[in-house]
């Protein structure tokens, strides 16, 4: 089993997530997306989104997270050797939250906080690889310009201030109602750590990386428990703690950061 992901993209961290716990062996490939790995035609062949993580079992390709992690789930049954039907009662309940989870998209929301300068150079840099990708494999140019298109549209959206509103209210909404839910019981969807859990572990984390954990999570004293709580856990120090806990956070960024300056000045796209 082969996973294409990066430590700094939010999906990637809930599959990596679903994979420590379950226990499940996997080979790791790191496609940085902020320095347009992800368009390389390799792998873009592979997933013509161009979007991580792709989680890859022999001939079985799956790009979608939550569907991603619910295979995992099924191979970790079946490798113990007990049968698929005495799978947690609680399974729909898991769902149910994850697929809430999913659906706020953290895109804007993340780019919103990020300076303008850093951003706008990133955002650049990338078009100036789509476009030397494009060229490099004609056959993919239509791909390709689906990405172009899709990073101008993102760069646009970002000045609508409607677009900015309705991602902050959507996640104080799902925040609001994990703080509920964990009034009630001690991890999200019972007593025990669930797939739901991995699913909000990286929402929390992407929130702390950019400097708003007072304000989302330190105000909702549940969710400031239970984040505290689950930083413990061994899945969450190596897939996340291990790039993002004090000085390694600055050291991940700062090398992310580095390649697309040097790429840029070089003009090696």
């Amino acid at each position: 089993m082969q996973l294409y992901h990066h430590p700094l993209d939010l999906d990637s961290q809930k599959v990596r997530l679903a994979l420590e716990e379950e226990g499940v062996d996997y080979t790791s490939y790191h496609v940085n997306p902020i320095t347009g790995k992800n368009l390389d035609s390799s792998f873009f062949r592979m997933n013509r989104r161009g979007r991580i993580p792709v989680f890859q079992n022999g001939s079985h390709i799956i790009y979608n997270t939550i569907d991603t992690i619910q295979y995992i789930e099924r191979v970790a049954v079946v490798s113990t050797g007990v049968e698929t039907e005495s799978i947690s009662a609680s399974c729909k309940e898991v769902t149910e939250w994850m697929q809430k989870i999913q659906y706020w998209d953290p895109m804007f929301f993340t780019l919103s906080h990020i300076p303008e300068k850093y951003r706008l150079c990133v955002s650049k840099f990338i078009r100036q690889v789509v476009i030397a990708r494009m060229s490099e494999s004609p056959d993919l140019a239509a791909d390709y310009h689906r990405k172009l298109k899709e990073a101008y549209e993102t760069e646009e959206k970002l000045k609508e201030e409607d677009v900015l509103r309705r991602s902050k209210e959507h996640l104080v909404k799902l925040l609001d109602d994990v703080e509920m839910q964990l009034s009630e019981t001690p991890y999200l969807a019972g007593q025990d750590f669930t797939m739901a859990d991995a699913v909000l572990i990286p929402v929390l984390a992407r929130l702390q990386l950019l400097g708003l954990e007072k304000e989302y999570i330190a105000a909702r004293s549940n969710i400031y428990e239970y984040w505290i709580l689950v930083q413990q856990r061994p899945s969450y120090k190596k897939v996340i703690g291990k790039y993002f806990n004090g000085w390694k956070k600055h050291k991940t960024l700062l090398k992310t950061w580095c390649l697309v300056r040097v790429r840029s000045l070089l003009k090696r796209y």
